[in-house]
């Protein structure tokens, strides 16, 4: 599909219809009516940033006393207990462009959580912060990113995309890596075999051209992926949260619109085989329908959640109600991991 081609479906297409279109490439990419989920938890490393991005309200200066932190092994032993107590085996590790934590700080971190607990999965450091990095430590982002899975890092998500259009980047994230340095590190991560997932931000200052333009330089860079790895193995999309954020006041994001972007997701990225809707942003409702609209995937319960929250997202969902979500929908639910290999829900009561 072509950017004019995607253009003209999600401005002109009847809502009804694209999804139509949408469900048939999701019953090709993904046959059958299960839908999956997952139990993760989102920690921040540290609030302090100097991305300066003007949608975030969660980051601060460096001299910040009083509001920045850096989480302690205690209290991450603490979350981790409390995430296998409910079923849980992945940390979710984000934590921004910290002017003063190299690779050192990151390795030693990732042995110390995987010597204190083996089976956990660490999804973490989205390409900003090993851009970040490498730009610290004067290597290359292969390097970087062979130390840190040296270190226990499993996979890499795809934080910091928001829309991959300098135009865009350079008024929202001024001190953040550039598109380029985006994908470029995506693309040595597929070539070093780590699965990854990709994410879109819009509903800002992008035009819908724009967005066609970050999912289309998505796809291309999928095409490049070493036969046999998965590359980017899901996608999601979510509206911008504005909130008391530096961003001027602009139009929310309505839920059919989110649904058509769900749906032109899906018939762009025809080599991104997992679709996921963003309950956390838009609501249940509207993600029970993007699963009728190529969605196939409700992502995790999000036992914990600060940036988005902090500038708006406010819906919250357990395990018991995310499968309930998902069977009034008319599908299956079944919970996975990272890899989308099936699980076993257990919680732990004791």
């Amino acid at each position: 599909m072509t950017e004019d081609e995607a253009l003209f479906l999600y401005e002109q297409a009847p809502v009804n219809e694209l999804m139509a279109l949408a469900d048939k490439s999701r019953q090709q990419h993904v046959p059958g009516n299960g839908v999956s989920w997952q139990i993760d938890r989102n920690v921040n490393i540290t609030n302090v940033c100097i991305s300066g991005c003007l949608f975030c309200n969660f980051h601060c200066k460096i001299h910040e006393t009083g509001k920045a932190f850096t989480t302690s092994i205690d209290d991450y032993c603490r979350k981790i207990d409390e995430l296998f107590a409910l079923g849980g085996d992945q940390l979710l590790l984000q934590g921004g462009l910290h002017p003063h934590y190299g690779l050192d700080f990151y390795t030693v971190l990732f042995r110390e959580l995987k010597q204190r607990y083996p089976e956990l999965k660490l999804h973490a450091l989205g390409p900003p912060e090993v851009a970040h990095i490498a730009r610290l430590e004067k290597m290359s982002y292969k390097e970087v990113l062979l130390t840190l899975r040296e270190a226990g890092l499993d996979s890499l998500p795809g934080a910091g995309a928001e829309i991959l259009i300098d135009r865009v980047r350079k008024q929202l994230s001024p001190g953040k890596p550039d598109s380029q340095a985006w994908l470029d590190v995506m693309r040595e991560a597929h070539q070093l075999g780590f699965t990854t997932s990709a994410t879109m931000v819009f509903g800002h200052i992008e035009t819908k051209r724009e967005r066609i333009q970050h999912l289309i330089k998505l796809r291309d860079l999928q095409r490049e992926k070493p036969a046999g790895t998965t590359g980017f193995l899901s996608f999601i999309c979510w509206p911008m949260q504005t909130k008391d954020t530096q961003l001027p006041p602009v139009p929310s994001v309505s839920p059919v619109e989110y649904v058509k972007t769900i749906a032109i997701s899906r018939l762009v990225l025809d080599n991104i085989p997992n679709i996921q809707a963003s309950w956390l942003t838009v609501g249940r409702e509207t993600a029970q329908v993007c699963l009728h609209a190529g969605a196939n995937d409700l992502g995790s319960i999000m036992i914990e959640e600060h940036v988005v929250s902090s500038a708006g997202a406010h819906h919250r969902m357990g395990a018991e109600e995310m499968q309930q979500t998902i069977r009034e929908a008319g599908f299956e639910p079944w919970l996975r991991d990272q890899q989308y290999n099936s699980r076993q829900y257990a919680v732990n009561h004791n």
